[in-house]
């Protein structure tokens, strides 16, 4: 790894100016993902500005009853808030599940939202990959493809978005709060993260020094009945093959409402939206579920080694929407 210098800022003010002015810095919290870049140099940073001070590290709920987690809220402090477990446990589960104990209560929700894919391509620097290199190729195509995308690919790149928190928070709706020298911005989850395209190097509209300082979360009644399904290699830490983020009101036997995300078979958080239409004013049923995630699942490009995701895909979100039922999601 490369030498690095490293300060400390005590206000936001102070650390967007600091990075913003320096376009070999970059900000630290957590520091379980960006250590990691810098050690295989996929990320230039020269000085690493520790924000860990700044006072967006609370979790408040809104007097319209959305809830705003600050951008350095630990991710196990937010899985663990009673709030949290309360009117939202898709978020709750998707932050258990998402990384070990010691991980969770390093990492930040802010840093969460921004971290790298996990595609051993793009860690590797020798390989072709669009992400790391724009214009070198994108080895995954041709080479070992099981863990990566079916949805939202491009020619130029096939990686999953890692985070499972992003997903329960897509199907949420969620915003993201950001600020930089120009003022206060905000921007839907959905929009927040981009496909790849032919521009697979830009992963979100952050530009440097922009500072992830909430995620808000509104208010949603369905989401008290919700869950994160995960499906994965080994029950231990790993990243999902597949997951669903659901949430479902059932009235008198019909679907009243539902939100749904997939997670580990496409390039960003992916929003159910085409199973959304097909189950709103449907009969909970088998059959229906079946149905919207065939409708979901429509348009997936597998590769050689991914084919079996876009049936596991479909499994999940139908096991997902069974348990729910199950479990009575009655408006």
């Amino acid at each position: 790894m490369r030498p690095v210098s490293y300060s400390r800022v005590a206000d936001v003010a102070t650390a967007i100016a600091t990075v913003a002015a320096d376009p070999t810095s970059a900000y630290l919290a957590g520091g379980t993902t960006k250590i990691d870049m810098l050690r295989i140099y996929a990320e230039p940073s020269q000085r690493l500005v520790d924000i860990n001070d700044l006072p967006i590290d609370h979790i408040e709920v809104q007097p319209d009853g959305a809830v705003r987690l600050g951008g350095l809220a630990r991710m196990n402090d937010v899985a663990l808030s009673p709030v949290v477990v309360d009117r939202f446990p898709m978020l709750s589960e998707a932050l258990l599940l998402g990384a070990s104990a010691q991980l969770r209560n390093m990492a930040s929700m802010g840093g969460n939202m921004l971290q790298r894919v996990r595609c051993s391509y793009f860690r590797d620097a020798e390989a072709g990959c669009n992400k790391r290199a724009p214009g070198t190729g994108c080895s995954a195509i041709a080479g070992v493809n099981r863990g990566h995308a079916v949805l939202g690919t491009s020619p130029h790149c096939i990686a999953t978005h890692p985070s499972d928190a992003a997903v329960a928070l897509v199907a949420l709706d969620a915003m993201i709060h950001f600020q930089n020298s120009a003022g206060h911005h905000a921007v839907a989850i959905d929009d927040f993260f981009l496909l790849p395209g032919d521009t697979p190097e830009r992963e979100h509209p952050l530009n440097h020094g922009d500072l992830i300082t909430a995620i808000e979360v509104p208010a949603l009644p369905a989401a008290r009945n919700s869950l994160y399904l995960k499906v994965r290699d080994r029950e231990s830490y790993e990243f999902a093959l597949a997951s669903a983020a659901c949430a479902l009101t059932v009235a008198d036997g019909t679907v009243a409402e539902v939100r749904l995300a997939l997670g580990g078979v496409a390039t960003k958080p992916w929003r159910a939206r085409r199973a959304e239409h097909v189950l709103r004013g449907a009969p909970a049923t088998r059959e229906t579920f079946t149905r919207a995630a065939e409708a979901e699942l429509a348009d997936a490009v597998p590769q050689a080694m991914n084919a079996f995701k876009i049936e596991l895909a479909k499994r999940t979100m139908v096991r997902a929407l069974e348990t729910l039922t199950a479990r009575g999601g009655a408006a």
